[in-house]
C-alpha cells in the first residue's frame, strides 16, 4: 500500500504562497490619531452605557435646586440674588466632580485586563490616557450646559453675555483638563474603582467645600480665609464667575492657567511613568 501523500495542487499551493507572501505594512499610527482613536472609544462607551451620564446631568440639577431654594434666602436674603453668585461656583463644582471618573474609568480598564492588552500594542503608549482625557471634555461640556440652561431657566443673568459665559467654559475644561491627570494617577495605583472614587471624594470635598462656591470667603474666620484663598478651586471660581459678570481681570485668568500648568507638569509625567511602569 503506497503511504506517501498525495503533493499539492498547483493552484491551493499557488493560492497559500499568495496568501502569505508578505506586503507592505500600514504606517504606524501617529500619537494624535491613536489618542483619538481612544478618545472615540471612551465616546461609544458614553453611547451603549448612557447610566454613565447620570453624575453629569442629575447631580448637578439637584445642586442647583438645594442650594439655591434651602440655603438662598438664608444666606443671601434671596433666592435670585443668592443664584447669581452660586451658580458659576456650582459650575465649577459639577465639572470638577466629574473629572473623577478618568481615573474610576481607567481602573476598571485595568482590573478586566483591557490595560495589558492596550499596552502590548504598537502604538504611541500614552495615548489610552490622553484618549481618556480628551473624551472627558465632552462630558464637562454636557455638565456645563445642562447647569447653565438651568441656572438660565431659574432666573441667572450673566452680565458678561454669551462671550463671557462661553469663555468661562472654556477657561473651567483647560482646569478640568489638567485635573484629570491627578485622578488618573489614582486610578493607575488604587486596587479598585471604589477605591479610587473614594481618595477622590475625601480629596475634592474639602476643597471645594471650603472654598468661594457656595458663600464669600469674607464671612469665614481669618485662619480659614487662607486656605481659601489659596484654594485653586476658588480661584478658578473667581475667574468664572467674573467671566460671565464681566468683572474678571487679567490676574484672575492667569492665576487659574498657572495653577493649570503647574497641575499637569507635576501628574503628566508622574502618571505617564506610572502607566509604563506598572505590573
Amino acid at each position: 500500500m503506497n503511504t506517501t501523500s498525495n503533493p499539492p495542487k498547483p493552484e491551493v499551493d499557488e493560492a497559500l504562497r499568495s496568501a502569505l507572501a508578505p506586503g507592505n505594512r500600514p504606517e504606524k499610527a501617529s500619537g494624535l490619531t491613536s489618542s483619538l482613536v481612544f478618545g472615540w472609544r471612551a465616546i461609544l462607551k458614553i453611547k451603549y452605557v448612557p447610566e454613565q451620564l447620570l453624575d453629569v446631568t442629575m447631580f448637578p440639577i439637584m445642586f442647583t435646586l438645594m442650594f439655591t431654594y434651602l440655603f438662598g434666602g438664608a444666606i443671601a436674603g434671596s433666592t435670585s440674588e443668592y443664584l447669581q453668585f452660586l451658580l458659576p461656583g456650582i459650575l465649577v463644582q459639577t465639572v470638577v466632580f466629574t473629572s473623577i471618573y478618568t481615573g474610576t474609568a481607567l481602573n476598571t480598564d485595568i482590573s478586566k485586563g483591557i490595560f495589558d492588552r492596550f499596552r502590548s500594542l504598537p502604538i504611541w503608549g500614552p495615548s489610552p490616557l490622553v484618549g481618556a482625557l480628551l473624551a472627558d471634555t465632552i462630558r464637562y461640556s454636557i455638565a456645563s450646559s445642562i447647569v447653565i440652561v438651568l441656572g438660565l431657566i431659574l432666573g441667572f443673568r450673566p452680565e458678561g453675555g454669551v462671550i463671557g459665559v462661553l469663555l468661562g467654559v472654556m477657561l473651567l475644561l483647560v482646569f478640568a483638563f489638567s485635573l484629570s491627570w491627578i485622578f488618573t494617577a489614582l486610578g493607575l495605583v488604587m486596587r479598585t474603582p471604589n477605591a479610587v472614587m473614594g481618595v477622590s471624594m475625601v480629596v475634592l470635598f474639602p476643597l471645594t467645600f471650603a472654598s468661594n462656591v457656595f458663600v464669600d470667603p469674607r464671612t469665614m474666620p481669618s485662619w480659614l480665609q487662607a486656605f481659601v484663598e489659596a484654594n485653586p478651586i476658588t480661584l478658578l471660581v473667581t475667574a468664572v464667575r467674573g467671566l460671565m459678570q464681566g468683572t474678571v481681570t487679567f490676574n484672575q485668568i492667569a492665576a487659574v492657567l498657572i495653577a493649570s500648568f503647574v497641575i499637569v507638569v507635576i501628574f503628566a509625567p508622574l502618571t505617564i511613568y506610572l502607566y509604563r511602569n506598572r505590573k
